[in-house]
């Protein structure tokens, strides 16, 4: 996989050089003798090139071998779906800053992407709860029949019952193993197929190293339509969410990171639209996934699902879904601005500040919820180490006091906006206006008694 230099090909020693690896492979994983193509790999490349981001793949390597990963990838192979995942992890990394040119976009390998979904699908289609502890228990698969065939005859009938040979009838065995069984009785049996332990675990770990796979895709700009426009792969991430409480952790947060880079593309018109649909997600049922992952006591999944309405709340095709339950989303906004972390105060702000541009139903909502203003003004106080958050608090205090029935409710944070005014020069501007339009513009009475500012 690293890149070898071409007058090294030949080694010192001639025909006793050692055989390299094979490409695409780790070093050690071609034959038996692992040990001696780990000491060629290692005398091939300086030690410091196989540490971490340092690695590199090949240029060509995913032009020349597109067709074999997706065969690897649906054959359902052990050693090729590992080499398979390997490779696209290698293929699919990049460091933030990072602007390599040789990462391999999404479209270039046909069927790559239902390949990935369909490893996820297996692994969801045999999926347990986590807190589901299978215990023994005596086998009854046939327990009555004379022979079941599965060499637990003795257990299931009793030391007597193969004794008696042909005789024994249903008549004579015991009332408990005559019981009548459900339709699907045969699913709960430990079938001649059905995996072990060992073999569900490492179901699993395919799964999650897919799920990355697409998550580290969704990065490039490149597959964000393609990924966008992909019903099952919308499907799959967000059937994720909503198993959030018995799925893997790890599955749950790359669906949900991989939905938030997708957000400003995603149309959740998609899950009713013509496109074959794997299974049947609806556009309510992706929203209370969402809703479900906001309330989530995980840091990364409410900062995330914060994140994510935020972003789909700019598309207009995405409001009539997200609008009916703005006030559950404005209360979480609202705690969420409340935790220590720096990271959901950003997230809550992001998302109430596109709320806010939306209509004057959530400028409305948004002000009469109870410590909104309080932990808007508490965010610019602190202030957050992102300027960013702090002008955006500033912005959705502006767009609040641009409706006059939010008026008398912020206008008794007066004397709070005139200090930021004289004290912060960076929100000086912002909060003039706020108070211009507190005071200057008077609808009732009370607020004309009480103005002062602008008069």
């Amino acid at each position: 996989m690293q890149k070898r230099d071409q007058s090294k090909s030949g080694g010192s020693g001639g025909g006793s050089a050692s055989t390299p690896a094979k490409r695409g492979r780790p070093f050690g994983s071609g034959s038996s003798n692992s040990a001696s193509m780990a000491a060629a790999g290692a005398d091939a490349a300086s030690p410091s090139s196989f540490l971490g981001p340092s690695l590199q793949v090949h240029s060509s390597f995913a032009d020349q071998n597109n067709k074999r990963i997706v065969l690897a990838l649906q054959s359902g192979l052990k050693s090729e779906l590992t080499w398979a995942l390997n490779t696209l992890t290698l293929l699919s990394f990049k460091e933030k800053d990072d602007m390599r040119k040789d990462a391999t976009p999404l479209a270039k390998i046909p069927g790559l992407l239902d390949a990935l979904l369909q490893v996820i699908d297996d692994w969801r289609d045999i999926a347990l709860p986590k807190e589901l502890i299978r215990t023994p228990r005596v086998r009854t698969l046939g327990s009555n029949s004379v022979v079941t065939g599965f060499g637990n005859e003795y257990d299931a009938l009793g030391s007597a019952g193969l004794g008696s040979g042909a005789s024994t009838t249903e008549a004579s065995l015991p009332k408990s193993l005559t019981r009548p069984r459900p339709a699907q009785w045969w699913s709960d049996e430990d079938g001649l197929f059905n995996l072990d332990d060992e073999g569900r675990a490492e179901k699993q770990q395919c799964a999650v190293a897919a799920s990355n796979v697409i998550r580290n895709f969704s990065f490039m700009p490149e597959n964000e339509v393609i990924m966008a426009q992909h019903r099952h792969c919308l499907e799959t991430a967000f059937q994720c969410l909503e198993d959030r409480d018995t799925e893997d952790e790890e599955l749950v947060t790359n669906a949900l990171e991989t939905i938030v880079n997708l957000a400003p593309m995603l149309d959740l018109r998609i899950f009713s639209s013509n496109k074959p649909s794997f299974i049947k997600i609806t556009e309510k049922r992706a929203v209370q996934a969402i809703l479900g992952m906001l309330e989530s006591p995980v840091r990364a999944w409410h900062c995330g699902a914060a994140e994510l309405i935020g972003r789909l709340i700019i598309n207009p095709d995405n409001e009539p879904f997200l609008l009916p339950s703005v006030p559950q989303i404005h209360k979480r906004m609202v705690d969420l601005m409340s935790l220590p972390t720096h990271d959901a105060q950003a997230a809550a702000v992001g998302a109430l500040y596109n709320l806010a541009e939306v209509n004057m139903d959530c400028r409305l909502k948004l002000a009469s919820e109870r410590w909104a203003i309080d932990r808007l003004l508490k965010v610019i106080k602190t202030p957050h180490p992102v300027p960013e958050i702090c002008r955006k608090a500033a912005m959705i205090l502006e767009s609040l006091v641009s409706e006059p029935q939010n008026r008398p409710l912020l206008l008794a944070y007066e004397n709070a906006f005139a200090e930021i005014l004289f004290s912060d020069a960076r929100y000086s501007d912002t909060f003039a206006r706020i108070l211009y339009e507190l005071t200057a513009k008077p609808n009732n009475k009370m607020v004309a008694a009480r103005g002062i500012w602008g008069m």
